[in-house]
């Protein structure tokens, strides 16, 4: 990418709100600050869910499961309010949606940080290729929803990767 290339896409990227440092929910819908930063804000926003997945590993399979549907309705809501305060849908800085991706990649992976790894991996090569029907949720349904609903599907085929790799490997 050019520099004129780079001035552009700049240009129409809406600037990340001084709310985000004042209002916690803000805050935490821009990935903790980490959608603050002014480069990669999904990749950073992802790296930050390493920690909650860490967190949530040892619990039992349906308790994660529960937890993450949890986190995954209460993330909805917040997008949902918070582009509503912001008036800007799917603020490129709003990254708790890759949480919540990220946490729907790890449920059932095998433990050991090449998993964690891979999942990260498989789940930023998803959210940023958005294969079909990612891409056109991605444009086509808004609100909370929209947000949370494509990085969740790329968090399935993430999950799926996951799945398959270990039982190829594993045999």
């Amino acid at each position: 990418m050019n520099l004129d290339a780079l001035k552009k896409f700049k240009k129409n990227i809406p600037p990340v709100p001084a709310s985000v440092w004042r209002n916690p929910l803000h805050f935490i819908a821009f990935g903790f600050g980490a959608g603050t930063l002014p480069f990669a804000p999904g990749t950073f926003g992802t790296l930050i869910a390493i920690p909650f997945y860490l967190l949530l590993e040892p619990l039992p399979l349906i308790l994660y499961v529960s937890v993450v549907f949890l986190i995954t309705l209460g993330s909805i809501v917040l997008c949902d309010r918070v582009e509503k305060e912001m008036a800007v849908h799917d603020h490129p800085g709003m990254c708790v949606d890759e949480l919540v991706g990220y946490l729907i990649a790890m449920i059932h992976a095998p433990h050991g940080p090449m998993w964690v790894l891979l999942g990260f991996l498989l789940f930023r090569l998803f959210d940023i290729w958005k294969p079909w029907p990612i891409r056109q949720v991605d444009r086509g349904v808004g609100g909370g929803f929209g947000v949370i609903l494509d990085d969740a599907l790329a968090g399935l085929y993430s999950f799926i990767g996951i799945q398959i790799i270990y039982y190829v490997f594993s045999r």
